[in-house]
């Protein structure tokens, strides 16, 4: 591993979104569908590359139980899951050939505008080695919607790209 592998640069993660199987709203136990098994049923919306991704957390609820005679300590008992929206900032989505491609912003407006059942993407968030090829780990989200979109302060003397902030709020993330 040289050290360009280690010390991961700008435009080193990529944003895959596929259409998710359940679209009546039911809901699908986490884990029990893959990603990329999806691909080949599933509509792909769009590729993107991003300089910056947070929101890759879970965090469960912990309740506190004090026991009868048990002066030294609590037991715990842990509740549901909770998943915060995934931040993408400083990208940008493109088409196969190269082009900008406008998909998630019309998915944010037809969902604004109505749209009903919700159209629900499933994703992978892969961090890539340093050649820009190799997958260094990647982490599969379920049932995603935008939550927020924002674009570019537009400045003529910047060259500013074409979203530069996305959340993605969604129902599941798991290390893969």
């Amino acid at each position: 591993m040289n050290d360009d592998d280690r010390f991961l640069r700008a435009w080193r993660f990529k944003l895959t979104l596929r259409r998710s199987p359940d679209e009546a709203g039911g809901q699908q136990p986490t884990g029990e569908a893959n990603v990329a098994e999806q691909s080949a049923g599933g509509a792909e919306l769009t590729d993107g590359a991003f300089q910056d991704v947070s929101g890759l957390e879970v965090e469960l609820d912990i309740t506190e139980q004090p026991e009868g005679g048990r002066n030294d300590g609590v037991i715990c008992h842990v509740g549901r899951a909770k998943f915060v929206p995934l931040v993408l900032k400083r990208g940008m989505f493109h088409s196969a050939d190269g082009q900008l491609d406008r998909q998630v912003w019309t998915w944010l407006q037809s969902i604004a505008a109505g749209t009903r059942p919700i159209p629900r993407y499933d994703g992978l968030v892969e961090v890539l080695g340093g050649n820009g090829q190799d997958v260094v780990a990647t982490w599969e989200f379920e049932r995603g919607v935008p939550a927020r979109v924002r674009g570019p302060e537009l400045n003529a003397r910047t060259g500013e790209i074409a979203i530069e902030e996305l959340h993605i709020a969604h129902e599941g993330l798991r290390l893969v």
